[in-house]
């Protein structure tokens, strides 16, 4: 960590001299050494909440209940970003400091500051207060409240945040990661069980996502809805989370959640309610060990988003600002890059790349389930989707999921003797190669190419469209491990480059 420590001196030193960080809104603003033989006409738009009408994401705002991370220095940073709902963690401990006493008014001030913006909030329930004996812990991975007094206090704060919340806040979501810390199904499912109970009694209109599983394991998401009986009725969503190195390893689960879940809660949708990627190689919290830069969490971001768009779940972006997890190290996964004293210092690549795909993937976009855009190359992701007017955008990006063994010589966090297998993560390169897509529709009439990681936008050569019987043919199409899309050019937002 000594020179990630350095890295932030440096930053911190820079910022120090020229004052308040700002976005850049220029063309340019995200530069990559990509090459395409096409000739670029601009930049994708950025739109702000209030452009947008409404989209797949969240954004993750946590910690401030354990004073991780500070709201005001990040909060002008949310509206840019085009993502319309943002999570947050009530922090029973922090509302609570003396017993029957609540203090809302830092939560307040940021619940406000959001809607005032046109920003919904999805607020957590959790952690536990330690004023109370047997009230639970107050930080991840800590134990529910068990003793008579804790739980009574637990149902006090929750009855009394959910009357202060009411007309304020419509959705709702239970403990986080209840699944660390040796809790049995059973726990968790009557933990989960409680807590939406008095929430509906006060707000019978709330919408609550249940379980906020750390993982996303099929088989212990059964045992937990099982153990919830008619209950599980009480649920719109059911929330998971599960980092992998290559966002794309995931789905196999995720499809098998979902028919899990369709057997017990037919209005219930699977939701991913926490993934992000560490802007440079951490030693704790979720994908630690890696070598991650700027470019590889951005592509790892996007992919992350537009894969789960891609199979119909809600998808939230871990997280808007670096915190310093007391006693742990500082968490990597922010859009912005924050110091020890939580002072946001730069605008990381992942921000602008996240902020591009908020501005093109919107409420106006319906993802076309019987797609006919493919390509013979199995290492390539593809997803099609329509607006209205029959427009269609096709992304796609490659995604192999080759695996390997390391051992303790190549990642020194692993014990002695172990060893484990590692998933092609995105890289940091930018060269491309031609891949050949096959579409059964119409050739496009004014196509362009653009990269999601730079907003950057290319003519895409009509001759690269070969039209035959059964649609059409784009040959010579570059790919590589980020997010590109193809697209007619009236479908996007383009802020022209010259």
């Amino acid at each position: 960590m000594m020179k990630a420590t350095m890295v932030m001196a440096a930053f911190a030193a820079a910022i120090s001299a020229q004052g308040e960080v700002k976005l850049n809104t220029s063309p340019d603003r995200v530069k990559t050494p990509l090459m395409v033989d096409m000739e670029r006409i601009g930049t994708l738009r950025q739109r702000s909440v209030g452009e947008i009408s409404g989209s797949n994401w969240t954004l993750g705002c946590e910690t401030l209940d354990r004073d991780f991370a500070d709201f005001e220095q990040y909060k002008r940073f949310l509206a840019p970003l085009g993502i319309k709902t943002i999570r947050l963690q009530a922090g029973w401990a922090k509302c609570e400091k003396e017993k029957g006493k609540y203090d809302f008014a830092w939560l307040d001030k940021i619940i406000d500051y959001a809607r005032s913006h046109g920003i919904n909030v999805l607020l957590e329930t959790g952690y536990g207060n330690p004023i109370y004996e047997g009230g639970g812990g107050w930080d991840l991975g800590a134990g529910f409240p068990s003793s008579e007094e804790g739980l009574a206090g637990w149902d006090r704060w929750v009855e009394a945040m959910a009357k202060h919340y009411k007309g304020r806040v419509r959705d709702w979501a239970m403990w986080n990661e209840p699944d660390c810390g040796g809790k049995t199904p059973e726990m968790i499912a009557g933990f989960n069980v409680r807590t939406a109970k008095i929430i509906k009694r006060i707000i019978p209109d709330s919408r609550i996502a249940g379980l906020s599983l750390a993982g996303n394991n099929p088989g212990h998401l059964e045992k937990c809805l099982k153990a919830m009986g008619e209950d599980v009725a009480l649920f719109d969503w059911i929330i998971y989370h599960g980092y992998a190195p290559a966002p794309e390893t995931s789905y196999d689960r995720v499809e098998k959640q979902k028919e899990v879940l369709a057997k017990y809660n037919l209005k219930a949708k699977m939701r991913q309610g926490e993934n992000g990627c560490p802007s440079e190689m951490a030693t704790k919290f979720a994908l630690r060990g890696i070598s991650w830069s700027e470019y590889s969490q951005a592509k790892w971001d996007m992919r992350r988003m537009l894969g789960d768009l891609g199979h119909d779940v809600e998808s939230s972006v871990f997280t808007i600002c670096d915190f310093n997890h007391k006693g742990r190290e500082i968490n990597l996964k922010g859009l912005l890059r924050a110091n020890e004293n939580k002072e946001v210092i730069a605008v990381k690549r992942a921000y602008y790349a996240v902020q591009n795909v908020a501005a093109a993937f919107d409420d106006t976009l319906v993802r076309v389930s019987d797609s006919g855009f493919c390509t013979k190359d199995s290492t390539v992701c593809t997803y099609e989707y329509a607006k209205a007017d029959g427009v269609r955008m096709f992304v796609f990006w490659t995604c192999a999921n080759t695996t390997r063994w390391v051992d303790k010589k190549e990642n020194p966090l692993l014990p002695s003797g172990r060893m484990m297998p590692v998933y092609e993560r995105p890289g940091d390169g930018f060269v491309t190669r031609p891949c050949v897509f096959n579409w059964n529709g119409k050739p496009l009439n004014d196509p362009v190419w653009v990269d999601l990681l730079t907003g950057w936008i290319y003519e895409f050569p009509r001759s690269r469209q070969l039209v035959h019987s059964g649609g059409v043919t784009f040959v010579n199409v570059p790919v590589y491990d980020s997010p590109c899309l193809i697209t007619e050019r009236t479908a996007i937002d383009i802020d022209k480059w010259k």
